[in-house]
């Protein structure tokens, strides 16, 4: 048995229920859809990335006050900000960019969101990832540092062209940061999509920094986006180890199903209905009951 796994808590402490959440934006771009949606879906939390078309970080103090209210109006709560901190390149100015997750941290707490999702830069073309690592590292042990002081734990999610796009890169990010305020998001299909096998190749070395699950799904053949369990992502060996590991974390759905950008995707109702559907048929053929 490795050291993480003797770290795990013991069967009788297992979670008796999971928490899902997600993306809402998928929905649409009007807010109060966004939550007729997912409250008719029965989901209790949302991740927010944008409201109304516009980024969560770029609205205004009275449309923030309106998206608590709606909010509270469907009874619903804010799992992580889907902010696009990290989401620049490695080489563009960072102070201003520092200022911007400063933001983000008061729109978490606004929000009273106790995860905020990040990134870790846009390398550039044709240049090796590790070649950046000092300044990678500064600036997310800088961020790291907002992060704590607002109190939101800050999430880094691996995805293709940026620096911790790897299994390797992101546990070197997580380790070498070394703060409670930076861990890790799981997204399967991004790691499909820089030719990872999640689950052989990532999950354990990931797990104990991991925190928070992002749902999606992509084939290896074309990178394309699918439902969960439907590429080859081992969403489903992943699920199981989650459960035997007592993870009892959010699982927030990204269903990418329609199209989509490197800052943001819109798959309508129907496809985040199809795509809730298909994680949700996976949990209950696990016998894992989740709200």
């Amino acid at each position: 048995m490795t050291e993480w796994q003797q770290s795990l808590p013991s069967k009788g402490q297992l979670p008796t229920m999971w928490t899902l959440s997600g993306f809402s934006d998928e929905i649409a771009d009007d807010f109060t859809t966004q939550c007729q949606v997912v409250a008719g879906l029965g989901l209790k939390y949302i991740e927010i990335r944008s409201a109304w078309g516009t980024n969560i970080l770029d609205l205004d103090a009275d449309q923030l006050a309106t998206v608590r209210q709606t909010l509270a109006d469907y009874g619903l709560q804010v799992s992580s900000i889907g902010s696009p901190i990290g989401k620049i390149k490695i080489t563009d100015e960072f102070g201003p960019h520092l200022e911007r997750m400063r933001h983000a941290g008061e729109v978490a707490q606004l929000l009273n969101a106790p995860y905020l999702r990040l990134f870790s830069f846009f390398i550039p073309e044709g240049s090796d990832p590790d070649g950046h690592r000092e300044e990678v590292l500064t600036r997310l042990g800088a961020i790291a540092e907002v992060a704590e002081r607002a109190g939101v734990i800050a999430v880094h999610e691996n995805e293709k062209d940026i620096y911790g796009d790897i299994p390797r890169r992101c546990l070197d990010i997580v380790t070498s940061v070394d703060s409670p305020n930076l861990k890790l998001a799981w997204d399967p299909a991004n790691f499909v999509q820089c030719g990872v096998k999640p689950f052989d190749e990532g999950y354990a070395s990931l797990r104990p920094h991991t925190v928070y699950i992002q749902i999606k799904d992509a084939l290896f053949a074309d990178s394309s986006v699918v439902v969960a369990g439907a590429g080859d992502g081992q969403v489903v060996e992943t699920i199981r180890a989650l459960r035997a590991d007592g993870f009892d974390g959010f699982f927030s759905l990204e269903p990418h199903l329609g199209s989509y950008t490197a800052f943001g995707a819109l798959s309508g109702p129907e496809l985040f209905t199809r795509a809730h559907a298909a994680f949700t048929d996976i949990l209950r053929s696990e016998g894992i009951a989740y709200a």
